[in-house]
Parts: C-alpha cells; sequence; structure tokens
C-alpha cells in the first residue's frame, strides 16, 4: 500500500522571548519535524507582533539592510540599537535616502525589558527612540515602521517627544527629565521647538495592544507592574501620565490620550499618534509583509507558538492572528508554547494546543533547553499525524 507524500506545513511562530528567535524557533520546529517527514515542503515565517524580534521578521520578509547606532537606552547608558532600513527606488543625494525608503525602528532595541539592569521605572525614558528616529530624519528618512512593543518604560513617551525637540517645563519654567519622576512637576509642555520634518513623516505603529493611555485599563494598570511599577504606585505613575495627556492632548485639540493603542509600550503608543502616526495590528502587519496567506496555500497543517500562551494570547498576538489566516484558509492550526494557560478558552482557538515541557522542569533549564524541546514536541505531533495518515 503506497504512503501518503509528506504533507506541506507552515511554521509561523513568535519569538519565545529570552530563549529563542522566531526564525530559530521555526527551524527548531523544522528539524522536529524532518524526522518523521524528510521530504515534508515546510514554509518558514517567523512572524512577529510589534515587540521583540519585530526588526528581524520585517527585515527576514521583505530584505533589506540591517543597521546599528549608538543611542540613550532606558536608563541613559548608551545601547548599540539594531533598525532596518527597506529601500525605495531612486538613486539618493548625499546624505538622503531614496523617496520611498522605509526605516524599520523596534522598541525593545532600544528600552526593551530584557537589556539588562536598569534605573528604577521612575526613571526610565523612552529619550533614545526619539534620538534613533531623528538620526533617520537626518539620513532622509520619512517613512517609517515602528515596533513599540516589549518596551520597559512607562513615560507616555515624553522621553520620545523629548528628543524631537518638546520640552517639559516646570512652574519656574525649568525643564525636566522626561521620566515618570519628572513628570510629577510638570506644569506645562512646549511643543514649538518640535522637529519640523515630522510633518513630512508616515509613520505606521505596530503593536498588539488596544488599550488607552490611562485608567483601569490603560498603560500602567495593566503593564506597569511587569515594568516595575509597585502596587501602591500604579495610581501615582496613572496620574502622571493623565496630567501630561491633559496638556499634550490640549495642544493637539484632541483626545489621542484615549485612542486605541495609545497605551502601548508604556504610553509610547500615545507619543507617536502624538505626531499623527498610523496604528496598526503588528502581527497583521507582519503576516502581510510575509506572505501568510501566500504560504497557506496548498498547506495541509499551520504550527503556531510563543513563549506562553494564555489569555491575552487572544488579544492579537501572533498565534491568534496566524489561527484566524488558518481557518479562513481552511487549514489545521497547531499551538506551541513554552507554557499554556487557561487551555479552555485558548482550545476555541486553535485545533491542538501543546506545552513543549514533558515533565516539570525550573524555568532557566527550560529556557537554555528551548531549541531541543521545540524540536522534539514537533517529532511527537508528526509522529501522531503520520500515523492518523495511515
Amino acid at each position: 500500500m503506497d504512503q501518503p507524500a509528506p504533507p506541506c506545513v507552515v511554521l509561523a511562530p513568535d519569538s519565545f522571548k529570552g530563549a529563542l528567535s522566531a526564525r530559530e524557533a521555526a527551524e527548531a520546529l523544522a528539524r522536529g519535524l524532518r524526522r518523521v517527514w524528510p521530504g515534508a515542503a515546510l514554509r518558514l515565517l517567523p512572524m512577529a507582533d510589534g515587540g521583540e524580534g519585530t526588526l528581524d521578521a520585517v527585515l527576514a520578509a521583505c530584505g533589506g539592510e540591517r543597521r546599528t547606532a549608538r543611542v540613550a537606552g532606558a536608563d541613559l547608558r548608551p545601547v548599540e540599537a539594531a533598525w532596518g532600513l527597506l529601500p525605495g527606488a531612486g538613486t539618493p543625494g548625499p546624505r538622503l535616502a531614496p523617496p520611498a525608503a522605509v526605516a524599520v525602528l523596534e522598541a525593545a532595541q532600544v528600552v526593551g525589558l530584557t537589556l539588562g539592569p536598569q534605573a528604577g521605572v521612575g526613571d526610565r525614558t523612552t529619550l533614545g527612540l526619539g534620538e534613533l528616529l531623528r538620526r533617520c530624519l537626518d539620513e532622509g528618512l520619512r517613512r517609517f515602521l515602528i515596533g513599540v512593543g516589549g518596551s520597559s518604560t512607562n513615560d507616555g513617551g515624553a522621553g520620545v517627544l523629548a528628543a524631537l525637540g518638546a520640552r517639559l517645563l516646570d512652574a519656574g519654567g525649568r525643564e525636566l527629565p522626561p521620566t515618570p519622576a519628572g513628570l510629577a512637576a510638570l506644569a506645562r509642555v512646549d511643543f514649538s521647538g518640535l522637529d519640523a520634518r515630522l510633518a513630512e513623516a508616515e509613520i505606521t505603529l505596530l503593536s498588539d495592544v488596544r488599550n488607552p493611555l490611562c485608567g483601569p485599563g490603560g498603560a500602567t494598570a495593566v503593564f506597569g507592574p511587569q515594568k516595575g511599577v509597585a502596587a501602591a504606585e500604579v495610581g501615582v505613575f496613572d496620574a502622571r501620565l493623565r496630567h501630561f495627556a491633559g496638556l499634550a492632548d490640549a495642544w493637539r485639540g484632541e483626545a489621542v490620550s484615549r485612542r486605541e493603542g495609545a497605551g502601548a509600550a508604556g504610553g509610547l503608543g500615545y507619543a507617536f499618534q502624538l505626531l499623527g502616526a498610523r496604528y496598526r495590528s503588528g502581527a497583521e502587519a507582519v503576516a502581510e509583509l510575509a506572505g501568510l496567506d501566500a504560504a497557506l496555500r496548498g498547506a495541509d497543517w499551520v504550527i503556531t507558538g510563543e513563549g506562553r500562551s494564555d489569555a491575552q494570547t487572544l488579544l492579537g498576538k501572533v498565534p491568534c492572528v496566524v489561527a484566524r489566516h488558518a481557518r479562513r484558509a481552511g487549514v489545521a492550526v497547531t499551538l506551541v508554547s513554552g507554557a499554556v494557560v487557561d487551555l479552555e478558552r485558548l482550545s476555541g482557538e486553535f485545533d491542538g494546543c501543546f506545552p513543549i515541557v514533558p515533565r516539570p522542569m525550573p524555568l532557566d533549564e527550560a529556557m537554555a533547553d528551548t531549541a531541543r524541546l521545540l524540536a522534539d514536541r514537533a517529532e511527537q505531533l508528526a509522529r501522531l499525524a503520520a500515523a492518523l495518515r495511515g
């Protein structure tokens, strides 16, 4: 009896934060599947949702050039931040990019949670991300894709605005540091020195967060604790952002702080939308750039994954977006993650949800061995699928 042909499988994971990039995760899945199906047609599509790994995913999808710049980190110590250039058509002049060139920035490269020891959250700033954007403006770039997830900051984007020419002033007209601590004495925001080139810029924000800036569902209340905001300080930090937003919204002439995504990345979403940025689902944007729908055509199976899957996965993170596209294409989709929490809810989105850890083990051990664990889980899933296929 003839054996069925090896399947066509789309591998579209997010990164396993702190352990594997999305590309490495896809390659680990591929190794496991090939132990069972050496001839399988595997389509690797590393994914991201605007957080850590977005730059790599966009460059993998579009090509382009990876560059670095030395800018201020969250605690003002210098960091070597990577960014990407997607070239456009035309011939650049001196220090000028082609007209359609796009700069790809990733907040996690500058102020990311995983960048090592940092100052307390009250003294962290997004200044360096604004510095990076300003350097891109200096090079003639006017189109930007900015992934704003994975930040360690909670400054409402005040640092970005300060780097681009805004001034935070106290009641005596003295300039304040663009940090949550600095916002405590804020009396006025002077936008008169804002970089005039921003009027020519087209900025698209990539994020999986739809929260407003302030309130019970805002940046501080929802995401502040994971960045180090103590429970007793949540109200204090939120009140500072609310006061800052009242002044900045008045300058803009509308309540930008209430917009969807204003609370992304401790308020980076707010600052960029003040500057006219357009908000997009990061996972949907990467899916479009990577050609997910085209990869699903003719596929038999999709495997996606991330470091931890829980109820937040269903709010637009990579696995959820991949699952929605797979369902529209009529392709079965499996979730493979470092940890699977709230299985009942997740099972409504996926045809199967599987943790990669086969036994209780310390987190550091699991993270150090993620590639092997992921490959082993993929192999076992393939063995089951092969047995069912006959």
